[in-house]
This record gives C-alpha cells, sequence and structure tokens, in this order.
C-alpha cells in the first residue's frame, strides 16, 4: 500500500499516461486541496467498521481515488470537483474494504447459525443466554463457540450497503427503540400471542409447532396424520388469518372487506377477527414482555 506521507506531486504524477482534461499543474492544485476530504471521508467510515480495519489501508485508497478524479474531471460538465471527487473516493474506500473481508463461506454460515440461535433463545428464555446454553443449542463446545466469535470479528467488516450520505444517524450503527416504540412494539407482540391463541385448535398447532418449536414440517404432518402438503396449506391459511386478524386490530386501513360479508368464510373470518379482540386487553397484550421487550419464561411456554 502507499504510504499516507504521499506527496500531491507524486500523485498526480500518475497521471502522465492519461490525456486529461486539466494541465498536470491544475491536477496538481486539486489533489493537494482536497487532500483533507480523503482524510475526512476515511475518518467518517472508521467510526462504523471493526477496530483491526487500519486507517493507512483506506487512506492510500482514498488517494489513488482523489487521483483519478483529478485525471477524469471535466469542468465544463458542471459537477463540481468536490462533489466528483467525493463519489470516487468513497467507492473506492468501499472496495478497499471488501478485499479485507476474508471470510470463507463457512464462517459467514456459522455467524447465521450463532446469530438466529441466539435471537431465538433470547426470545425464549427473557435474557441473553450464556456461552454454554448456546453452544448446547448450536450443538458445539464453548471453545468452537469463541473460535466462530473471533473468526466472525476479524471477518466481518461492515455492511457495504447504504453508506451514501454522512449525516449523523448514519453514524449510530445499533438504535435503541425510545420508551414510546417499544411499547408499541410490546403491544404488536401480545397482539400476535393472542391472535395465535384465537386461532382454530389445527391452525394453532401448526402454527407452533412450526415457527415457534421451529419443528419439521413432516414430523408435524406426522403427529396430525396428514401429508407435509396438507400441512403447507394449513400454515399458508393461518398466516393469512395472522395478518388479515392482526390488521384489523393494529391497522384497519390494511384489513380486507369482504365481496359477499354473507359467506360462511366471510363469516369464519369475522368471528376470529371478534375473538382476538375478546381474548386482548392492553394489560394482557403488554404482560406477554417485560419492559425490555423480551418474552418472560413463563409466558414463552404459554405462548
Amino acid at each position: 500500500m502507499t504510504s499516507t506521507m504521499t506527496t500531491a506531486a507524486d500523485l498526480a504524477a500518475d497521471t502522465a499516461t492519461a490525456v486529461p482534461a486539466l494541465s498536470a499543474a491544475e491536477q496538481e492544485e486539486l489533489i493537494r486541496t482536497h487532500m483533507p476530504l480523503v482524510g475526512h471521508l476515511v475518518r467518517d467510515m472508521l467510526t462504523r467498521i471493526p477496530n483491526h480495519i487500519h486507517r493507512d489501508d483506506l487512506t492510500s485508497a482514498g488517494l489513488h481515488a482523489l487521483v483519478t478524479a483529478a485525471r477524469g474531471w471535466d469542468p465544463t460538465r458542471g459537477i463540481p470537483f468536490n462533489r466528483f471527487a467525493t463519489t470516487r473516493i468513497r467507492g473506492a474506500i468501499l472496495d478497499e474494504l471488501r478485499s479485507l473481508d476474508w471470510a470463507t463461506r463457512s464462517v459467514r454460515t456459522k455467524a447465521r447459525a450463532t446469530d438466529s440461535t441466539r435471537q431465538s433463545l433470547t426470545t425464549t428464555l427473557g435474557r441473553t443466554p450464556t456461552n454454554e446454553e448456546l453452544a448446547q443449542a448450536l450443538g458445539t463446545t464453548t471453545t468452537d463457540l469463541h473460535q466462530t466469535d473471533n473468526d466472525v470479528q476479524r471477518a466481518t467488516v461492515l455492511s457495504l450497503q447504504g453508506f451514501t450520505t454522512s449525516s449523523p444517524d448514519d453514524l449510530v450503527t445499533e438504535r435503541t427503540p425510545g420508551p414510546e416504540d417499544m411499547l408499541i412494539r410490546r403491544e404488536q407482540i401480545g397482539y400476535l400471542h393472542h391472535a395465535i391463541a384465537s386461532l382454530p385448535e389445527r391452525l394453532q398447532t401448526v402454527v407452533t409447532e412450526y415457527f415457534l418449536k421451529e419443528r419439521p414440517m413432516a414430523d408435524i404432518a406426522a403427529d396430525l396424520g396428514v401429508t407435509e402438503s396438507r400441512i403447507s396449506q394449513l400454515r399458508a391459511e393461518a398466516l393469512s388469518l395472522l395478518k388479515d386478524g392482526l390488521n384489523t386490530h393494529l391497522d384497519p386501513d390494511l384489513a380486507p372487506t369482504p365481496e359477499n360479508p354473507d359467506s360462511i368464510i366471510a363469516r369464519r373470518r369475522a368471528g376470529y377477527f371478534a375473538a382476538i379482540a375478546g381474548n386482548t386487553s392492553l394489560h394482557s397484550r403488554l404482560a406477554l414482555t417485560n419492559a425490555h421487550g423480551f418474552t418472560p419464561l413463563a409466558h414463552g411456554a404459554a405462548a
């Protein structure tokens, strides 16, 4: 990698073989003037990525992009050089980060499995699982789990999408919901649990076993004495009911309007929507989660 002490004259020399719109002296002046822009973009990016990424690597990539921008900029097109260069510098920094992301497919697969299992256990236990509990659920050892975490930490550079602005909000990697947002989220979770509990028995069994207990469809089919295809149909029917039932209470504008309200299907669905209303209250909905939005263990079993 080129040293960050590279001079503007050295950088401008890279343009010798091009056919520039500006003279070499004008290019050198642009590079010299806009070197601080590279530093600003690098500092901005460093706030969002792991500590093991070196500033020098990103700075070098940014400086070379600045040279390319100076060589390719045509002032007659009316685009300010600052904007022209910023796009190319940021793109070069992201390309450099991609090249530093050495994660193999197996590391990515393990990372996804670990995150999914951790979230599932957190929901079930109502707290963050211990390493021993997580390792047991994954069928591995705490040593292997620690090694996976280390691999992911070194390999996961950043999400390479969405870095098109530099507003203060972009610098916040994780947003914690405020009290109002958390209250709404808890009420939505409560409505979901009551909507599941209000489903017809067989549909409720399919949803609980497939989504909450994560059992294979073949096992559920064997328990109910039907085919996997039938379980798939029941799952689709349950999801349609849940969606419409939740919209009826949470967002009536999205609730469906039956073409024939007197039909048997329409009456059954209306009865289901009414059952949700009869089984829920603000107190009962909030009681299903704690102040952090997690389902307590006592309720998790009942849900």
